[in-house]
């Protein structure tokens, strides 16, 4: 009996890609900007509009992920375990009328990622090549190497999200969700650029008869 072939994921326009990615984040920060000085009364009970933008928030992002794997055919574990935390932490955030379950997300996503990389590095393993290593091929030196890194830096902006969110203004803590985290994490991976030429896998030539 002939096994079905794996469906291949499909290819879209990087452009696209970054804007269901990102988009929906900058969204949020262009409507707390526009709305931020005011409080909405619904049902005879006050929100402010951090509340409101959160709440328009969910559907944007859950929305936006749909379209992601309906356009690619497939969807990382990171893009699933954001979805999931946005709904529950911003469903919390509304329901309760409190800001600071929304404000928590980003530290429970970091501190998932960087234990679940820490978990596997104590069993010998690097579970970042697991997802990763289509799009990187490294050798297992250089896995082990990137993902401690990685663990290690998810922790710190674990801690680096509870230190700006309990000890700034919403609209700081907003400005950092937004455009810090996404530097960050871009900067990153710029920074590990030498990592990258020194443990990259090449195409070996064929030998010559």
């Amino acid at each position: 009996m002939k096994e079905s072939p794996v469906a291949e994921p499909k290819k879209i326009s990087p452009a696209l890609k970054m804007s269901l990615e990102l988009g929906p984040v900058l969204l949020f920060f262009v409507a707390y900007l526009l709305l931020k000085d005011r409080v909405f009364t619904i049902g005879g009970r006050e929100y402010e509009a951090f509340i409101l933008v959160t709440a328009g928030f969910i559907p944007v992002i859950l929305a936006s992920t749909i379209a992601l794997w309906r356009l690619t055919g497939k969807l990382s574990k990171m893009q699933v375990v954001t979805a999931v935390l946005v709904v529950v932490f911003g469903g919390l955030s509304v329901y309760f009328n409190d800001e600071r379950f929304f404000k928590m997300k980003p530290t429970m996503i970091y501190l998932l990622f960087g234990g679940a990389l820490g978990l596997g590095l104590l069993r010998g393993q690097s579970w970042l090549q697991l997802v990763m290593e289509e799009a990187m091929p490294l050798k297992q030196e250089g896995w082990m190497i990137l993902t401690r890194r990685l663990c290690f830096f998810f922790l710190a902006l674990a801690v680096l999200n509870e230190i700006i969110w309990r000890g700034f203004s919403t609209e700081t803590w907003v400005s950092f969700k937004t455009f810090g985290l996404t530097i960050a994490v871009f900067g990153f991976f710029i920074t590990q650029a030498k990592l990258f030429e020194t443990y990259a896998i090449q195409d070996d030539d064929t030998p010559e008869a």
